[in-house]
């Protein structure tokens, strides 16, 4: 890791800023415009903010809400280290009219520190999808893991939870026409919104139905497909560089890159055993 303290990775993403930070700093009484979501991936801390005294330690979530008046003191004395994104709250407001079918525009993260692994993997998968830029559907991405995480962070056990999701009939027919959208043309670079006007749902029940229905969110599920006609491709004996090009990969690393996630083996590797056979 860099000696840098603070290192800003992102902020080309509208609404959001994205930065790594492991510092031994003891920071004063302050708070942020922005709502606050941040995973730390070492070392713990200790902060007083309105909603109490706590502690937080590696592979938990930090959240702030705009305005929260907060500090934060490592605990021992090694430094602590975490992810952070600081999200626009005209952003968040969007989302949480979305996730409501209109009804509220309200939003806060209840729990300074959630120790949920969906949470975690949410934020991940978030804060991945902003620092590697438009490669892929990334605003897809963004905007599905954005809605994902929003609703695993609200989720308090024990608590009744306006946000979660709940079946609707008619559902399985409008992700349908979502899904056909995406067959039809894998490498076309739809968003979430397009994805959401076809279904008729909000785009944030548009991923919870379609997650529900395929085992997949929207982004995975096109690049499934995306490789599907890639392996078509590769066994007609189409060049590489052309099969990422007509598959709607962005390059012909990023074809490998996924082609060896999902199947161990490269696209190059893969064209050679078909030839072999």
């Amino acid at each position: 890791m860099s000696d840098e303290p603070f290192r800003i990775l992102s902020h080309d993403c509208t609404g959001v800023l994205a930065l790594k930070a492991r510092t031994c700093h003891s920071f004063a009484k302050h708070s942020h415009e922005q709502f606050g979501i941040g995973f730390m991936f070492e070392g713990a801390q200790k902060s007083l903010s309105g909603r109490g005294m706590v502690e937080a330690g590696a592979g938990n979530i930090l959240t702030v809400n705009p305005r929260e008046v907060h500090d934060g003191t490592p605990i021992g004395q090694s430094p602590r280290g975490w992810n952070m994104l600081y999200l626009d709250p005209d952003l968040i407001r969007d989302a949480a009219r979305d996730m409501t079918d209109g009804k509220s525009d309200h939003y806060e993260f209840t729990s300074p520190v959630i120790t949920s692994p969906d949470v975690a993997h949410c934020f991940a998968d978030l804060f991945a999808a902003i620092i590697k830029g438009d490669h892929e559907n990334a605003g897809l991405r963004r905007e599905e893991m954005l809605f994902l995480l929003l609703h695993h962070a609200i989720i308090v056990p024990g608590q009744p939870d306006h946000y979660r999701y709940r079946p609707q009939s008619g559902a399985d027919a409008s992700i349908a026409r979502a899904i056909s959208m995406i067959d039809d043309a894998p490498d076309e670079n739809l968003s979430l919104a397009d994805l959401a006007s076809t279904a008729g749902l909000s785009r944030f029940q548009t991923v919870r139905h379609f997650t529900r229905a395929t085992g997949l969110t929207p982004h995975a599920y096109i690049i499934q497909r995306r490789l599907d006609l890639a392996r078509r491709l590769i066994a007609t004996g189409t060049p590489l560089a052309e099969v990422a090009a007509t598959a709607g990969f962005a390059d012909q690393s990023h074809l490998n890159r996924h082609f060896i996630r999902a199947y161990g083996l490269s696209p190059g590797r893969y064209a050679k055993a078909l030839q072999n056979h």
